[in-house]
This record gives C-alpha cells, sequence and structure tokens, in this order.
C-alpha cells in the first residue's frame, strides 16, 4: 500500500459520507516513484463503451481528443512536406496541359500563347482506350466461380454478373463518370485513387474517384495497405457537415466558418479550368487511417486500426471509429482504398505522362511558339522610317488591294522605310518540331503504326508480332488497371455482401429473390477486361491466328464456340442466340431433337435421360426411308447425320455409364470430377471388372440374338430344307457305297481264298520237287561216295 500527497485542490464535499475507502495496490512502486520519493498516479477512468462501431469521439474526454489531433496533424503535415517534389513536378506538367489559351505580352502583345498538343492528346487517348476495355456497353464486371463448378453455382454466378453490373451501371449512377475522371488523372499524375464504402445518406455502397494530392502517406511507405498512415483530404460542405453530425456519425461541434485550404495542385487545376477557388467554402477534413493505442479503450500499447476525421480549420474531432472487423482475431485494418498506378515510380505515388513525356510538351510548346510568332513577324513585319513620313491612317494595317496616302519629306518612299531582315519560320525548327511530337508519342505509347508499309500477304502472325511490340507498354499499364480494378470489385462486392440483407431489386431467372447474399458467397468477380490484349484490334488478330489454325486441323477445334469468342470480341450483342453452342442446349424429348437437328440446332444430352429411349427413337428418325429422303435432298445432309450419330453416341457413352452402375451396385462420381490418386487407382480397378463383367453378357447377348435372327430367317428355312435334302443324298450314296465295298470284300475273300488253294496246290507241288531234287541229291551223293571207294587200276 502506498501513501499520496495532498492534491492542489481540495476533494468535492460529500466524498466522506460515501463511507467508502479507496486503496490502491501498486503492483511496482519503482515505475511510478519519483527522483525525491514522491509518487505520481493517473487515474484513467474507464470509458463507457456502446457498440464496435460507435463515434468514439462522443464518449472520450476533450484533452484525449486534442492530444490525438494535435499529434495527427502534425505527422499529416509532415507527410505532405515529404511529397513536395512530386507535387511541384505534378504542378510543372499542368502548365503546359494546354487546355487554357495563355495571353501572352512577351516578346509583344498577343504573341502566340498556344501548348504543344502531345501531353494532352496521350491522356485523352488512354482515357478513351481504357475506357472502352474496362467498362463496356454491357457492364464491366464477370464472375468466376470459386470452387467445384456445379450448375447452381454457374446460375449464381451469372445473377451475381447481371446484379453486379446493375448496380454499377444502373443505381451508382455517379460510377461512369467518376471512372473517367480517375482514368484522366491516372494518365496525367502516374496515380489516381478510388475509395469504396458505404453510404448510409444514399443506402448504397459507393466508389469515389480520389485525386492523387488529396491521398497522404508517410514517406518511404510503398503499398496502401501496408502503409501506417493514409489521409484523406475531403471537402464538405456546410449542409453535407450537419446532415453527418444529425444522423450521429460526427460529433456535433460547432466548426464555425469553413477555412479554405487548397495545394499547389488544385490551384494550377483550377487555372487550367477556368475558375476561381474564392468561392469555395467548403470545409477541409482530414480522414486519417491510423494506429492508435487510445487511452481508456485499449488495453495495451500495441495500435490498433482506426478512422479519425479532424476539421483543419479547427483541429476539432469529428469521428474516431474502429477500423477492423470485430471478428478479425488479427485485427487487420480494413481497406477502403485501391490505388490505381500508370507506372511504377521510385516511391509511392506513380509516374505518369507528365512525369515521362512533359519535358517533350515544354519543349513542343516553346518550338511551336518560335515558329508562330517567326510567321507573324515575316509576315506583316516592323521596320524604321523616317521621322517625317506620314501615312494616312497609319494606326491600322494595309488591307489587300488598299492603296494610301503618304507624305514623303525627300526622297523616295523606299529611301524614308526600311524593314528588319526578318526571316520565314525555320525548317530545321520545324523538323525538331516534327522530331520531338513523334518522340513524346512514341514514348506515350500513342504512336500509329504504319499499316502502309505492311504487305497485305503478310502472315497473321507477322502483324501479331508488330501489334505487341507496338502495344507492349500501354499493355503492362491496361494489366495494372485490371488489377487494381479487381481489386475495387473485390471491396465493392464485400459491402454488397454485407449488406444483402435486401433481396435482388429485381426477380432473378430461375431462383428466389432473397437469394442474393448466398449467390455472393460462391462466386469472385473479375473485370470483363482482358489483361493480356488491350485493344480489339490485337484481340481479332490474335482470333485470326487461331482461325487460320483452325483451317489445317478443323476436328480438334470447337469451331461454334471459336465463332461466339469472336462475336463477343467485335462487341455484336446476343451472340448466343446468333451461334448457340451445345453448352447453351436444354434438356429436351428426343422428337424436339430430332425436328432441331433438321434445322442445324444443336443438341446436347444430359446424365440423367432416358438414353436407351433417346437412342431408339433417333435410330428410327434416321432409318426412316422419307425422312432419309428428304435429309439426303438436303445440302447440309452429311451435317445433320453426323450431328446426329454425335448425338448418339453421347447418350451411348451415358448409357455405358449407367449399365457399369448397375454392375457395381453403387453410383459413379460426377463426369470429370476430380478426385485423390488413391480413390480412382481403387475406382479404375473396380470399374475394370465392372466392364469386363459387361463385355461378356454384351457379346452372349450378340451371339444369340445373332443365332435366334438366323433362325428366324426365311432363307435360311430354304437353306436348310435344302441341306436336308443334299444330307439325304449323301447317305443314300453312302449306303450304296457300303454295300459296293460289302460286295467288294465278299469278291476279295473269294480271291484270297482261290488264291490260298492255289498257293497249297503250289506248295505242294513244290514240296514234291523239293523232295525228289533231295532225292536225287542224295543219290548223286552216294554214286560219288562209292566212286570214290572203289580200288585204283593200273593202266594198261
Amino acid at each position: 500500500m502506498s501513501s499520496m500527497e495532498k492534491g492542489l485542490y481540495s476533494a468535492p464535499s460529500g466524498l466522506n459520507s460515501l463511507g467508502e475507502t479507496l486503496e490502491i495496490e501498486i503492483e511496482n512502486p519503482d515505475s511510478v516513484t519519483l527522483s525525491d520519493g514522491s509518487m505520481e498516479i493517473t487515474i484513467i477512468p474507464e470509458v463507457e463503451e456502446g457498440g464496435f462501431d460507435e463515434n468514439l469521439a462522443e464518449v472520450l474526454d476533450d484533452g484525449v481528443l486534442e492530444t490525438i489531433a494535435s499529434e495527427l496533424v502534425e505527422l499529416v503535415e509532415a507527410d505532405l512536406n515529404a511529397r513536395k517534389d512530386w507535387a511541384e513536378t505534378y504542378v510543372k506538367g499542368l502548365e503546359v496541359l494546354g487546355f487554357k489559351y495563355e495571353e501572352r505580352t512577351e516578346p509583344w502583345d498577343d504573341a502566340c500563347g498556344v501548348y504543344s498538343t502531345v501531353l494532352a492528346e496521350a491522356a485523352i487517348r488512354f482515357q478513351a482506350e481504357t475506357m472502352s476495355e474496362t467498362f463496356p456497353a454491357a457492364g464491366p464486371v464477370k464472375t468466376k466461380i470459386l470452387g467445384e463448378m456445379t450448375k447452381e453455382k454457374e446460375a449464381a454466378a451469372n445473377r451475381v454478373k447481371a446484379d453486379m453490373n446493375y448496380q454499377l451501371t444502373e443505381r451508382m449512377v455517379e460510377y461512369r463518370s467518376e471512372h473517367e475522371r480517375m482514368l484522366y488523372s491516372l494518365g496525367l499524375a502516374g496515380s489516381a485513387f478510388k475509395k469504396v464504402y458505404y453510404d448510409p445518406s444514399l443506402g448504397r455502397q459507393v466508389s469515389m474517384y480520389i485525386s492523387a494530392e488529396d491521398v497522404i502517406v508517410p514517406y518511404g511507405a510503398s503499398h496502401i495497405d501496408t502503409a501506417e498512415r493514409v489521409t484523406h483530404i475531403m471537402r464538405k460542405t456546410e449542409i453535407e457537415v450537419k446532415k453527418l453530425q444529425a444522423a450521429g456519425f460526427y460529433k456535433d461541434v460547432d466548426l464555425g466558418e469553413p477555412v479554405a485550404f487548397f495545394t499547389d495542385i488544385e490551384k494550377k487545376k483550377a487555372e487550367e479550368g477556368g475558375y476561381t477557388l474564392t468561392s469555395d467554402d467548403r470545409y477541409a477534413l482530414y480522414e486519417v487511417h491510423t494506429y492508435l493505442s487510445i487511452d481508456g479503450i485499449d488495453d495495451d500499447d500495441i495500435g490498433h486500426p482506426y478512422v479519425v476525421t479532424i476539421d483543419k480549420g479547427t483541429n476539432k474531432i469529428l469521428a474516431i471509429r474502429r477500423n477492423w472487423d470485430p471478428n478479425d482475431r488479427l485485427e487487420l485494418r480494413r481497406q477502403h482504398f485501391v490505388h490505381y498506378v500508370y507506372v511504377p515510380g521510385f516511391g509511392f505515388y506513380g509516374l505518369g505522362l507528365i512525369h515521362i513525356i512533359g519535358g517533350y510538351a515544354r519543349a513542343g510548346t516553346s518550338i511551336i511558339r518560335q515558329l508562330v510568332d517567326a510567321g507573324t513577324l515575316s509576315n506583316l513585319p516592323g521596320g524604321l522610317k523616317s521621322r517625317g513620313l506620314r501615312i494616312k491612317g497609319d494606326d491600322t494595317p494595309i488591307a489587300p488591294g488598299e492603296f494610301r496616302d503618304v507624305d514623303v519629306p525627300s526622297g523616295t518612299v523606299r529611301d524614308n522605310i526600311m524593314t528588319l531582315p526578318y526571316k520565314e519560320p525555320s525548317q530545321v525548327l520545324a523538323g525538331l518540331l516534327a522530331k520531338i511530337t513523334e518522340e513524346g508519342r512514341r514514348l506515350g505509347a500513342i504512336s500509329d503504326m504504319n499499316i502502309s508499309d505492311m504487305s497485305a500477304n503478310a502472315p497473321v502472325g507477322t502483324t501479331l508480332a508488330l501489334l505487341e511490340r507496338t502495344l507492349k507498354p500501354m499493355a503492362a499499364v491496361q494489366a495494372r488497371v485490371h488489377f487494381a480494378m479487381k481489386q475495387e470489385f473485390k471491396l465493392l462486392k464485400a459491402l454488397i455482401a454485407e449488406y444483402a440483407d435486401e433481396p435482388y431489386d429485381y426477380i432473378p431467372e430461375g431462383v428466389d429473390q432473397r437469394a442474393r447474399a448466398e449467390d455472393y458467397a460462391q462466386v469472385d468477380v473479375i473485370p470483363v477486361s482482358d489483361p493480356n490484349a488491350t485493344t480489339m484490334a490485337q484481340r481479332v488478330v490474335q482470333y485470326q491466328a487461331v482461325f487460320q489454325m483452325a483451317k489445317d486441323a478443323p476436328q480438334i477445334y470447337d469451331l461454334p464456340y471459336l465463332h461466339r469468342q469472336m462475336i463477343e470480341v467485335l462487341g455484336i450483342k446476343n451472340g448466343d442466340k446468333i451461334i448457340p453452342t451445345t453448352e447453351d442446349a436444354k434438356p429436351r424429348d428426343p422428337i424436339s431433337e430430332n425436328m432441331g437437328a433438321l434445322v442445324g440446332k444443336p443438341m446436347k444430352a444430359f446424365i440423367y435421360q432416358d438414353h436407351e429411349a433417346h437412342i431408339a427413337t433417333h435410330m428410327s428418325f434416321m432409318q426412316d426411308p422419307m425422312i432419309a429422303q428428304s435429309i439426303g435432298q438436303n445440302p447440309m445432309a452429311n451435317q445433320i447425320m453426323g450431328a446426329l450419330q454425335a448425338h448418339i453416341a453421347e447418350h451411348l457413352g451415358f448409357n455405358y455409364r449407367t449399365q457399369i452402375e448397375q454392375r457395381l451396385g453403387v453410383s459413379l462420381p460426377a463426369p470429370n470430377e476430380e478426385m485423390p490418386e488413391e480413390i480412382e487407382v481403387q475406382l479404375s480397378k473396380l470399374v475394370a471388372d465392372a466392364a469386363r463383367q459387361l463385355t461378356q453378357m454384351h457379346q452372349q447377348q450378340a451371339a444369340q440374338k445373332q443365332a435366334q435372327e438366323v433362325a428366324e430367317d426365311p432363307l435360311v428355312q430354304i437353306q436348310k430344307a435344302e441341306l436336308q435334302i443334299k444330307g439325304q443324298e449323301v447317305q443314300r450314296k453312302a449306303a450304296k457305297d457300303q454295300a459296293d465295298i460289302q460286295i467288294a470284300k465278299e469278291k476279295l475273300a473269294l480271291e484270297n481264298q482261290k488264291l490260298s488253294i492255289d498257293a497249297q496246290k503250289e506248295g505242294s507241288n513244290m514240296q514234291s520237287k523239293a523232295q525228289q531234287l533231295e532225292q536225287k541229291n542224295q543219290l548223286e551223293l552216294m554214286k560219288a561216295m562209292m566212286a570214290a571207294n572203289k580200288p585204283n587200276t593200273p593202266a594198261k
């Protein structure tokens, strides 16, 4: 516990009667102990807060408000001084813009005061080209579906696209003019801003253009989303301020008379526009988007996002509001500004045409004035005359064909008058002016292509390459505009979705009128412009190149869709009606499809249809002899039959899918649906088995059907009878042949028996002969033996 010194002022009377003792416990006494040993304690009362979006200026103490205001105003003034060089360059560029004729008195009265038009031409052309690209007649918004594409999301995307374009073209009546002003200022200054917010006085979202000089950021900031502090210099009339005070948006404080505050840029713009700023009786307000830690509101010293509105004339705070989403745990700052950049520079602000070709414009202006003044002096020369020479009416110039009386003191007129030797306008200066203007136009990306130097038979690719080279710098600028518009549309979409309690302002097609918030949550919105092709000519040449390739391989191109895209590029409305595609087709019965096929209308099969019924109907239609004869006489016969066959193929595919599902007993995923790799592999195996079984079943059915058809064919019956007769004949011949064979066998047996008898006879004969021969041999042998045994007889 700690004691406190007596205050300078006595306590309020009656304090002791409260019956309570105030005790203060200090956790860290060293933090409040002064050098003399005493303590200094400041008691900050808790502020009773209302809602999250309340105006905290209504509940904060005046002293706290004055401290915040003085600190912020000082910081804003420092930010203004930090960009002084950029502002001076901008002012100098505005001097040569040339929208106001300069009345010159030097070197003589009414000397030439025209300006070079290269800067104004570049700014106007950029505005015109970018406006036509980013804001076509149908509206500047198209949609992109988030996640998986379904029919419901596609329908929601169409509704959001129609609603956003309705909001920007019909309800937000100021949007187009604000966008045009922004583009013109962007081209000149290099930076322009859009502020997107919900206006309670209008009951809708707005997107207002803010010139670059009215948005102030600290030195060193690189991006508006990450800048520590963003200040918007607003100007509001006394009536506007009082309305906002009455609505509770601003604190009800007396601001007195408005105090004029104008930057050098505003003064120069007013001078170029031909009006004065003395009649401007609006209040100048600083709306500072910054980070603060407010005593009694925040429990820490970490800065939190706030929006503080301060009157510059009185330094009084009109509003302090939290600037983050209450559901955002990170308390990120809400973004209300969109920064459009022409060419990124070295700092926060971009480089515009004033910085890029401002020097060319100034040099061209000087040369043009010299040439015109030289022509004036050459046509109406001045000179010297004798003092006594008098010309009647010499105060007025001599008109063509006029002769005046002259009093010559002596000699001839020629001797008393001498003109100064003025030259004609220099051809060198004229050539230099043309060169400077050409360089300025080229650097400003507004130079024209020299089409006369190109061959009429040049390939499309060559033309496209030349276009790419010429339009490359502007394509980069258009891409930056496209990106900034995308951020702007996201902010607008968020506001529309946040305040989408009300239904659509009209009855949308095919959905409940109250489905607006749900639709906006399913899709994203992007600009309709194409950052890859900045002009219609470039896109047309690109499509011509695709058409040229399609001639070589038309079977791989979706030609109806390609022609549809070409029509949209040319800006022709109702392209879906001029060239309908299968994507536009709706489910129809097979008779209606047959009727449409005869006149070339696209057909499309849908997965839920009775595919067998459709196939049967279409096949019967094609096989009908009357229809076939009529189609055969049609010059589009091949296309009609091809379309019908392709449509039947679609039904065949869906019918095959249905049969596979019946085999599996479960439904397959939607066609072309992405799935994890593991599931795809498992499903492929199951489908392969089912497909094999289905193929076998179809093969059996085909064989049975073929057999049945063959059996029922009359020709087959005749052939069967003929085969039966032939069979009987074959049987008869076979029986006869069998009898002949039996007879032949019997004859053979008899012959064999005869041969056997003959053989036996021959055998017996041979046996007797052999016996005889043997006996003869034995006899001869015996004779020989006997002759050998006789004694030898002497010779006589």
